[in-house]
């Protein structure tokens, strides 16, 4: 176990995935959608746009979802901050993203502009099988995983502290009894850092 080292999933944590979608909506489409559920979970339940055909799908994902997209998603609120009060109570942090390899250098740049400071960015891509971080947080052995997906924190190192971030209730995912519970719940990182650097245990072993 790496008692200094903190992984972070990036989407819902570290960006603010909902304000890139509505971006990279708007290059594609050429509008901004406005907002139809606050609590939408999902990109397309928070914003009021259509359902896709197969052919507008491919479209945003070529144009919508584009590497300029990832190069240029704001930060979600307080991250910032939260990563530099983690650093400075004498973590590494690391983001393990879901994202395709193919978009990494664009995350990678997008969270270096941001302020970001990390040890690394991993972008390991995302499967229908099982959950697609899990190989790499094997490896990597952090003290803790903060990710707003309970699914990601499934099949962890035994030691790992899995924190998840509660994301907006309308069809939330995380509340499914057949997956294991997180270690913790926070409503933002910032959540996150407070309790980790004030309240719980580890960061004083952290610290020898």
């Amino acid at each position: 176990m790496q008692h200094d080292l903190i992984a972070l999933d990036a989407d819902g944590v570290l960006i603010d995935y909902h304000e890139g979608y509505a971006q990279g909506w708007e290059r594609a489409f050429g509008f901004r959608p406005t907002v139809r559920n606050p609590e939408g979970y999902h990109p397309r339940d928070y914003w009021d746009v259509p359902t896709l055909t197969e052919s507008e799908l491919k479209h945003f994902q070529v144009h919508g979802l584009s590497t300029q997209t990832w190069r240029n998603m704001p930060a979600m609120p307080g991250a910032l901050e939260a990563c530099r009060s983690l650093t400075h109570g004498g973590y590494r942090l690391m983001c393990v993203t879901a994202l395709s390899p193919v978009f990494g250098e664009a995350r990678t740049h997008n969270l270096k502009r941001l302020g970001f400071d990390l040890a690394g960015v991993l972008a390991v891509g995302a499967s229908g099988l099982g959950n697609p971080k899990a190989k790499t947080l094997l490896d990597l052995k952090p003290v803790a995983f903060v990710d707003d997906y309970l699914g990601y924190l499934q099949g962890l190192p035994a030691g790992t502290w899995r924190a998840l971030v509660e994301g907006r209730s309308h069809n939330n995912p995380n509340n499914d009894r057949r997956l294991k519970p997180p270690s913790s719940r926070h409503t933002s990182l910032a959540d996150f850092a407070t309790f980790w650097l004030t309240e719980h245990p580890a960061n004083a072993r952290a610290r020898g």
